[in-house]
């Protein structure tokens, strides 16, 4: 038996907490402050920018008329409705694309056999952009609302599909060789190991695929849409309304920011059994 057997180790006083600051992730109190400086100094820019006429307010209009449109827009309700269709045409597509790339990326994931039959057509698929598709689009679906679900249902199924496939191929061999001598069936080694390891890349898929239905969108609005906020995007251009476009960006930018900032706390969410890095 060895000597060490029943002995308690233990560690000088001073080296635990450094011990336990090594596993912890340091936040700085005001962090959050960091994220100011630079946009603070565009806007600076911006507004310095039309005071001494760098640019001409047909081109750029100053940052105060631009955010009284966006108020103006806002209080009228016309943001706020062509918003509202434009979230419809996300989601909707958001969700096609969503359900056909987790049953793609996982049956890839799953199967060598499908994974070698089908990855290279979907390689290709994946190479033409979503703007290359919509001649074709047009001439089977229309231009109706069918044909912007399917382009944004496109935008959403390549990244869907690549991180789970990627995902679930990426789980530890220990993790199932564990599960396979506690003797898991096939659909407990899926909902209890495989599936829960492979959470993070799967939502870092759903996150990349909502934010490129959210680019999507305001493609597919510009080019063929009579409402929505890409479509205000258009309508300001025609009218040579600067104001009207920029506010429209605005409104785009922060929805998108929002949606990605809900995305991203559900994830600590689901993910709040993983411990911090270094």
């Amino acid at each position: 038996m060895s000597s060490f057997s029943g002995a308690t180790v233990s560690l000088p006083r001073s080296s635990a907490p450094a011990l336990r600051a090594r596993g912890a992730r340091w936040h700085p109190p005001l962090q959050w402050l960091w994220a100011w400086p630079f946009p603070l100094a565009v806007l600076l820019l911006w507004h310095l920018s039309s005071v001494w006429g760098w640019v001409p307010e047909q081109v750029l209009p100053p940052p105060a008329a631009v955010f009284q449109t966006f108020a103006d827009m806002a209080a009228s309700g016309e943001l706020w409705s062509n918003l509202q269709i434009s979230l419809v045409r996300v989601f909707n597509g958001f969700g096609l694309g969503l359900a056909a790339g987790l049953a793609l990326g996982s049956a890839m994931g799953l199967s060598p056999s499908v994974r070698a039959y089908v990855f290279p057509l979907f390689k290709a698929f994946s190479q033409v952009p979503v703007i290359g598709w919509l001649p074709l689009l047009m001439l089977l679906v229309g231009i109706d609302e069918g044909l912007k679900f399917l382009l944004i249902a496109k935008a959403t199924l390549v990244p869907v599909t690549i991180n789970t496939c990627q995902g679930i191929q990426g789980v530890p061999n220990r993790f199932i060789e564990v599960a396979r001598v506690y003797g898991f069936t096939r659909w407990q080694m899926l909902t209890r190991v495989v599936f829960p390891a492979a959470t993070a890349p799967i939502w870092n898929g759903v996150r990349y695929g909502l934010t490129h239905a959210w680019l999507a969108l305001v493609v597919v609005e510009l080019l063929a849409s009579s409402e929505g906020i890409g479509f205000l995007i258009v309508y300001g251009r025609q009218l040579f309304q600067l104001d009207v476009v920029l506010a429209a960006v605005l409104a785009v930018g922060i929805v998108g920011f929002a949606i990605d900032k809900l995305l991203s706390l559900t994830e600590a969410w689901l993910l709040r059994w993983r411990k911090p890095g270094l």
